[in-house]
């Protein structure tokens, strides 16, 4: 009687493929040059043996097979490594099957030898090179195989060892191989959204344009800098080696509840209050602050900034001052309290009174479409990518939106979340659409810190949370950053351009500007609230800037491409608390060669550390039990190293190795 119900799960159980996001209601993401793990779970009642291969199909049509290893451990993992490298659409599935060679060739190997049932094992190798041969007809390497296993004259042994010789030709994937499988499953598909290299990989540089070229005059007042004079600093941030530009909010400033210096409510005729209290008499987010020039003035800047090789990002911060456009033309898209007042923004302890927060519950479609014009008159302007401020004070369905139809439209428009909240919303930002996300990485310090962070970064979250680390911003100098002197600045900039694809630095970084202001992680006289000339050619004539070391930093992410890949993080160990050591590695078939690097650094910046290193070396491709040459490429030495390795890192000195692993030779 047949039955109705019919099975889920296939002959061969193909479970927990990935990548894919939780749930499966959007696409895993990746980015272009990216080197994707796709990995299942296979596994199969009885004692046969598997095989499985990745089918993965390009936006292009393109069908390749890729052959999968089995990651052991008794986990019946499997995974092949493949590069993606176009955008649009992928589409992928996975394919398993009962290797009949493989199991009669283990079976065999152990019943002749034990003189159990031999000849029945035979037999059953005779047959499956006879099969083999009819899918491979003249194959003089299986005929010969097929001629010794007939020959009775031969030992049982002798016989088995000629059938033996033929698993290279069967393990290589051709037609005689395809022959000898049974069972053939195939798992559901998945899609794989590949985004254009920028979405995964960039070292940012922020300025504020209003200080660059700013000139204090003598009756107190400023002259703030503009869209021209800030150019002026473009091709020192490129020779740096960053390649993004980012700008917070440019527009105009309201005057109401406008903030003196340090957040306070005390405002002097001078000051040029806060760039995220957008909007005055002047106009809302689609205008440029008259200080800073003209939109052709702009359109300067966003061509200077390209001929100096980096991109423009800019600020979409959706909120507004009291004197915005829209508080009087569209009152519904902000909170009335009972008391007829409009809600400002609070972080407790802080308070933004010279700010509103939207609130699109009242009008969402009126508010969003609204929105979706602003953005899209800054992308007329050669804008491609926003970093978004405090994107988890706004409903996700919102933003699913907004960036699907932009995106639709043009696809290379990167959207960054500047969102320090809880996990779960900071994933859905990442699940449903946002290119890069911040992190928690500027509170992640110490060794376990670190370590459950880039596991976490690398693994856990990598189908849709792309990781920007940025190693401070106008709103965050850490305790560590306070107290930690130059070690601190170093190790900080070195984790996060070594650990991420995508980091970034607020100027002021490579000068050392660590006091804060009382009781708060902010800098002191911060520049938020007014203006901040730096002389940075002054600062590295007198050897007080980090910006050499920052640029060593990118020339290395520039030459090392398993530096410019995420899902290659690994983590190894040492002897020491303080001593964080992981590495990096991409095989010879994805690049030329293959390139490893391995970084070893000393978290504590108050100190010198000694110990020993504990390396897994098969995780950056050299065999267990051999030594291999690593260079330092901070400071050039070269060092001989093998699974466990004296290291003596100073942290007043050098507090981290980056060190480059020579895959071609031994040691000399």
């Amino acid at each position: 009687m047949a039955l109705d119900y019919e099975p889920r799960i296939g002959r061969i159980p193909i479970r927990d493929l990935a990548p894919v996001q939780p749930g499966d209601t959007w696409p895993a993401k990746a980015y272009a040059g990216e080197v994707v793990p796709f990995s299942a779970t296979v596994f199969k009642e009885g004692h046969d043996l598997l095989g499985a291969e990745l089918v993965l199909t390009s936006p292009a049509g393109i069908r390749t097979t890729h052959s999968m290893v089995g990651l052991g451990y008794g986990s019946d993992r499997w995974e092949a490594r493949a590069l993606v490298d176009a955008e649009g659409d992928w589409r992928w599935h996975i394919r398993a099957w009962v290797d009949e060679w493989a199991t009669w060739l283990h079976n065999a190997e152990l019943k002749v030898p034990a003189g159990v049932d031999v000849e029945l094992m035979l037999l059953i190798g005779r047959t499956l090179i006879a099969r083999a041969l009819i899918a491979d007809p003249g194959n003089a390497t299986l005929e010969d195989a097929a001629k010794a296993m007939a020959a009775k004259r031969q030992t049982p042994s002798a016989r088995l060892a000629a059938a033996a010789a033929v698993t290279p030709l069967l393990a290589a994937g051709s037609s005689a191989a395809q022959a000898l499988t049974a069972l053939t499953t195939e798992s559901e598909e998945h899609l794989l959204h590949v985004e254009r290299t920028r979405a995964g990989v960039g070292a940012w540089y922020e300025f504020f344009p209003r200080s660059e070229g700013a000139k204090k005059r003598r009756d107190g007042s400023w002259q703030s800098g503009t869209f021209r004079s800030a150019a002026r600093r473009l091709p020192a941030v490129a020779a740096m080696g960053f390649d993004v530009l980012y700008l917070p909010p440019i527009h105009p400033i309201g005057v109401s509840f406008r903030k003196g210096p340090n957040n306070t409510l005390t405002v002097g005729d001078h000051d040029p209050g806060s760039p995220w209290a957008i909007g005055s008499a002047e106009g809302g987010h689609d205008a440029i602050h008259p200080d800073l020039g003209s939109e052709a003035d702009f359109r300067f800047f966003v061509g200077a900034t390209a001929r100096a090789g980096l991109e423009l990002a800019i600020d979409l911060a959706l909120q507004a001052s009291p004197d915005h456009p829209w508080v009087t033309q569209h009152p519904q898209w902000f909170t009335t309290l009972p008391d007829g007042s409009i809600a400002y923004a609070e972080n407790p302890p802080k308070k933004y009174q010279d700010i509103y927060p939207l609130n699109f519950d009242n009008d969402f479609w009126g508010l969003s479409r609204e929105i979706l014009r602003i953005v899209r008159h800054w992308i007329a302007l050669g804008v491609r990518i926003f970093r978004v401020d405090n994107p988890h004070t706004k409903p996700l369905r919102f933003w699913e939106w907004l960036i699907a139809e932009v995106n639709a439209e043009y696809p290379d428009v990167v959207f960054l979340a500047e969102a320090f909240t809880a996990p779960a919303m900071m994933a859905a930002l990442g699940q449903i659409g946002f290119q890069q996300s911040y992190t928690y990485f500027t509170w992640r310090n110490t060794k376990p810190e670190l370590e459950e962070f880039l596991r976490e970064i690398s693994k856990d979250d990598v189908a849709f949370f792309r990781p920007n680390l940025f190693v401070n911003t106008p709103d965050i100098l850490s305790e560590y950053l306070q107290f930690g002197g130059v070690p601190a600045y170093k190790v900080r900039a070195a984790i996060a351009a070594t650990a991420s694809p995508s980091w970034g630095v607020y100027s002021g970084y490579e000068l050392f500007e660590n006091v804060a202001r009382a009781g708060s992680e902010e800098n002191i006289d911060n520049e938020k609230y007014e203006y901040k000339p730096r002389d940075h050619a002054k600062a590295e004539a007198a050897g007080r800037s980090l910006a050499p070391y920052l640029t060593k930093l990118n020339e290395i992410r520039r030459h090392h491409p398993a530096l410019r890949q995420l899902r290659n993080l690994e983590i190894h160990w040492s002897d020491d608390p303080a001593i964080l050591v992981y590495s990096k590695y991409l095989g010879p078939q994805f690049t030329a060669g293959g390139d490893a690097i391995i970084v070893v650094a000393n978290v504590d910046p108050h100190s010198v550390r000694e110990t020993t290193v504990h390396l897994d070396p098969r995780m950056f491709g050299v065999a267990p039990g051999e030594s291999f040459e690593v260079t330092d490429l901070i400071t050039g030495q070269v060092f001989t190293w093998s699974t466990d390795d004296y290291v003596r890192l100073d942290a007043f000195v050098e507090p981290v190795h980056i060190l480059s692993v020579n895959l071609t030779k031994g040691p000399a």
